[in-house]
C-alpha cells in the first residue's frame, strides 16, 4: 500500500514537472509577428519567374554609363598636337609592322606617319583605362554597328567611329548639342527621320542611330568614293572637304588635304585610325577589357501597351534602374510612352523579358493602380480649409523642400532627375537652362514641387471653392497642429539581410528600400536603415486631407490626396482617354470618371460631355 501510494506520489511530480518543461518550452516559444505585404510585393509574389537570373551590378553599371571618358576623349582629340612626340614605349618599326598588317585587311588608307604614332603613344599613355572600360562597352553596342553595316556594305571599321565620336555612350550630347552614339545635329536627326520630342529621342536610339549612320556613310562615299574623306565629312561636312580638295589643287586623299581641313577634323581620322590600333592591338600593351555585364545576344525587346517609368520596371522585376536606361537611353525622361497608332519598345535582359511577358497583365494592372492612388508624399503633408484667400506665391515657395546639387564628373541631367524623382523639363526651368549640357561645379536648384498638394494649390487659386482666406487657414492650421516627422531607425547587424529586417519590424522589403533609397537589396554591416517614418499631420476638410502613416502600411489603407472639382463638365477633345483626363482633375480616378457618367469600358469620343462631380 505504501509502495502504491508513494509510485503515485513520484508519477504526479513527474507529471508536475513534465508540465512545468511544456509551460517554459511555450513561454519560449517566438511569436511572430504578422507581416505586412505592400500591394508590389503581393504582385511580384504571384510572378511566374523564369529559372535563369541575370546578376546586375547597379555600381559597374553607373561605371559604364558615366560621361567622363567622352569628356576626356573629346579633349584630347580637340587639343591634341600631332606634332609634339610622346615618350611611350613602342619601337616606331614594330607600329609600321602593325599598321601595314592592319592595311591589309582593310579599305581604309592606314599608313605610318609621325603625327598618327605621337597620338597612339599618347593614348597608351593616358587613356589605357578608359580604352578598358570602351572594350566592355564595346561587347554590347559593335555586335548592332556590325548588323547595320553589312546590310548597307559600309566597312565595319567604321564601328570605331562611335568611340570617337561619343566614348560609346548614347546620352552623349556636345556643346553644340550633338546627341547620341553617332553624335547627329538636330536638324541631320530629323532628316534621317529620328524622331525627337519631348518624351523621346531617337538620336540616343542605338539601332535607329546606326541605321541612319549607315545611310550617311553611303551617301558621301557615292560622292567622295574615298572612306578617309568620308569620316572627314562627317566630321566637318562634305561642304568643308570639297573646299579643301579645292584649295590643294584637287586632290582626293585625306592625308594630300588634311592641313586644309579645320584643325578638329586633322586630328579626327588619326584619332580614329589610333583607336582602330588599340582595339586591335590590346593585349600586346597590356590593356584588359572589363568584362559586359550585358551582352547585345542576351537581351531582347517587348512592346509596351500603356505608359510605364523606369522605376515601376525596376521596382516590378527587380533591376536597377540605371541597367534600364542603359538599354533604353532614347527614353528621355525614364518613361516609356504610350502614342496610339504607335509602337514603342522596351529592351531588357532575356529572363526579365520572359517575366514581363509571363505577367503583363498584372504589371499593367499595378501601373494602373499607381496612377490611381498616388498617395501623399512623406515630406510634405498640409491641409487647406474652406474660406483661404488666395496664397501668395511666397506662402507657396514655403511648401516646396528646396535642395541644391552641385555638378560633378560624369553627371547628366537625366541621371540627377532620376537621383532626385523629378523631371529633366522640371530641372531646366528651375534653373533656366536651354539645353541639357550642364556645366562642371554648376549648382543646380531641385524643388519638390511636382508634389500633388503644391500641384493642387496653384490649381486651387482659380477654383471658387477656394478664392477665399487660403493663408489664414494654413497659419491657423499650424498653430493647431503641426507637421512633425519621426524616424525609425535600425542598424544592420551580423547575419541581417532586408528580409529578415522587414520581418522584425512589420514592414516590407520594398518599402524599406523605398526609405533609404537603395537599389539592390544588398546592405553593409553596420549600416542605419530607417525601417519607418511615422507623420503627424494637419486635419481638415474640403479641398485637401492628408493623412500620414507608417510606410510599412499596406498601400490599400493609405488615403491618397483628394481634390475635387464641383459640379463641372468636361468635353472630350481629339486624343482624349480616361487615364488623361483623370490627370487634369487631381485625386479624381477613372472609376470615378466612369461612375458618374455610367460608362461601362474605356471608350470615350471627342465631343462627348462627361460630368466631373465631387
Amino acid at each position: 500500500m505504501i509502495v502504491k501510494k508513494l509510485s503515485i506520489v513520484v508519477s504526479a511530480f513527474f507529471s508536475m514537472s513534465m508540465f512545468a518543461q511544456e509551460v517554459a518550452t511555450t513561454s519560449t516559444i517566438e511569436i511572430k509577428p504578422e507581416v505586412k505585404l505592400s500591394y508590389l510585393d503581393s504582385v511580384k509574389g504571384t510572378f511566374k519567374k523564369d529559372d535563369v537570373a541575370t546578376r546586375v551590378d547597379s555600381l559597374w553599371m553607373k561605371e559604364l554609363t558615366s560621361l567622363d571618358i567622352y569628356d576626356d576623349l573629346t579633349k584630347d582629340i580637340q587639343t591634341i598636337n600631332t606634332d609634339v612626340t610622346v615618350d611611350e614605349e613602342l619601337p616606331t618599326e614594330l607600329l609600321k609592322q602593325r599598321l601595314a598588317a592592319m592595311n591589309e585587311k582593310s579599305p581604309f588608307d592606314i599608313e605610318y606617319n609621325q603625327g598618327l604614332e605621337n597620338i597612339i603613344k599618347s593614348f597608351l599613355k593616358n587613356r589605357k583605362k578608359s580604352f578598358s572600360r570602351l572594350m566592355a562597352l564595346s561587347e554590347y553596342y559593335f555586335p548592332i554597328f556590325e548588323d547595320a553595316f553589312a546590310k548597307q556594305n559600309v566597312p565595319l571599321e567604321i564601328k570605331y567611329l562611335a568611340v570617337v565620336e561619343s566614348a560609346l555612350n548614347p546620352k552623349a550630347v556636345s556643346k553644340m548639342g550633338a546627341t547620341g552614339l553617332w553624335q547627329f545635329m538636330y536638324g541631320t536627326g530629323k532628316q534621317y527621320a529620328l524622331k525627337i520630342d519631348s518624351y523621346i529621342d531617337e538620336r540616343s536610339d542605338p539601332l535607329k542611330a546606326t541605321a541612319a549612320a549607315s545611310e550617311y556613310m553611303t551617301k558621301m562615299y557615292n560622292i567622295f568614293g574615298d572612306w578617309e574623306l568620308v569620316l572627314a565629312s562627317y566630321n566637318s561636312g562634305p561642304g568643308n572637304v570639297t573646299k579643301a580638295i579645292r584649295r590643294s589643287g584637287g586632290k582626293t586623299k585625306y592625308w594630300d588635304i588634311r592641313s586644309y581641313l579645320p584643325k578638329e577634323t586633322q586630328g579626327y581620322v588619326p584619332a580614329f585610325l589610333a583607336t582602330m590600333y588599340l582595339f586591335e592591338y590590346h593585349k600586346e600593351h597590356g590593356i584588359n577589357p572589363e568584362r559586359a555585364v550585358v551582352k547585345n545576344f542576351e537581351t531582347d525587346t517587348i512592346n509596351i501597351k500603356k505608359e510605364i517609368t523606369f522605376k515601376q520596371i525596376a521596382d516590378l522585376l527587380d533591376m536597377p534602374q540605371s541597367q534600364i536606361q542603359l538599354l533604353n537611353p532614347s527614353y528621355k525622361l525614364n518613361v516609356v510612352p504610350y502614342y496610339q497608332g504607335e509602337q514603342h519598345f522596351l529592351r531588357l535582359p532575356k529572363d526579365k523579358i520572359a517575366t514581363f511577358a509571363s505577367n503583363e497583365n498584372k504589371i499593367y494592372d499595378y501601373v494602373a493602380y499607381q496612377s490611381e492612388r498616388r498617395t501623399l508624399p512623406a515630406k510634405l503633408a498640409l491641409k487647406v480649409a474652406p474660406k483661404a484667400k488666395p496664397m501668395v506665391k511666397e506662402k507657396l515657395e514655403l511648401a516646396k523642400d528646396i535642395q541644391f546639387y552641385k555638378i560633378r564628373k560624369g553627371d547628366n541631367l537625366g541621371t540627377i532627375a532620376a537621383k532626385y524623382d523629378v523631371n529633366v523639363s522640371d530641372l531646366k526651368k528651375w534653373n533656366n537652362l536651354k539645353s541639357n549640357a550642364v556645366a562642371l561645379g554648376r549648382t543646380l536648384k531641385i524643388k519638390s514641387d511636382t508634389d500633388p498638394i503644391a500641384k493642387n494649390i496653384e490649381e486651387a487659386k482659380s477654383s471658387p471653392a477656394v478664392e477665399k482666406n487660403t493663408e489664414t487657414a494654413i497659419a491657423s492650421s499650424d498653430e493647431n497642429e503641426k507637421s512633425n516627422t519621426v524616424n525609425q531607425e535600425y542598424i544592420v547587424a551580423a547575419g541581417d539581410n532586408l528580409g529578415s529586417i522587414a520581418k522584425k519590424f512589420g514592414t516590407t522589403v520594398a518599402d524599406l528600400k523605398d526609405l533609404n533609397n537603395l537599389t539592390s537589396n544588398n546592405v553593409g554591416l553596420g549600416k542605419t536603415l530607417i525601417v519607418s517614418k511615422i507623420i503627424t499631420t494637419v486635419e481638415g476638410n474640403n479641398i485637401t486631407t492628408a493623412i500620414a502613416v507608417n510606410n510599412s502600411m499596406d498601400p490599400f489603407k493609405k488615403k491618397a490626396v483628394s481634390a475635387r472639382t464641383l459640379g463641372e463638365d468636361y468635353y472630350v477633345k481629339k486624343g482624349d482617354s480616361l487615364y488623361s483626363i483623370s490627370k487634369k482633375y487631381p485625386g479624381i480616378t477613372i472609376s470615378d470618371i466612369k461612375k458618374w457618367n455610367n460608362i461601362k469600358d474605356g471608350d470615350i469620343k471627342p465631343g462627348m460631355k462627361l460630368k466631373i462631380n465631387g
